[in-house]
């Protein structure tokens, strides 16, 4: 559901799933989906505000007289985020298909948050 669903749906049955499913595989590949999803968006809120920070230079320097053009910037963000969005798409399908199975897929640093706190 992290694929195809916004964080609402991702959350009713993470939640489900922490309160009436006994299986211990599926309650931590749910909470490592929601995780997932929240990594990913703030990742691309991050990126997002790169060019808000050089759009706000830009606007001090015109103010100023100056010419800074940041425009190149700007299609290296949107590439970025473009790329980011694959990556998570990817990362969601081979989790998917994997889960199709009971197999687990290991990412680190989710993998580490889910174990500390679960």
């Amino acid at each position: 559901m992290g694929l195809f669903s916004g964080y609402v749906v991702a959350i009713l049955l993470t939640g489900y799933i922490l309160l009436f499913e006994e299986n211990e595989w599926l309650r931590k590949n749910a909470v490592k989906a929601v995780v997932l999803m929240t990594v990913f968006s703030l990742l691309s809120v991050l990126i997002g505000f790169i060019p808000t920070i050089f759009g706000m230079v830009d606007d001090a320097f015109a103010t100023l007289g100056g010419n800074v053009v940041f425009s190149i910037l700007y299609d290296i963000i949107s590439i970025i985020e473009k790329i980011l969005g694959i990556i998570e798409k990817v990362i969601f399908l081979i989790i998917g298909f994997k889960a199709l199975k009971q197999q687990t897929t290991d990412i680190l640093f989710v993998d580490n948050i889910i174990e500390k706190y679960m």
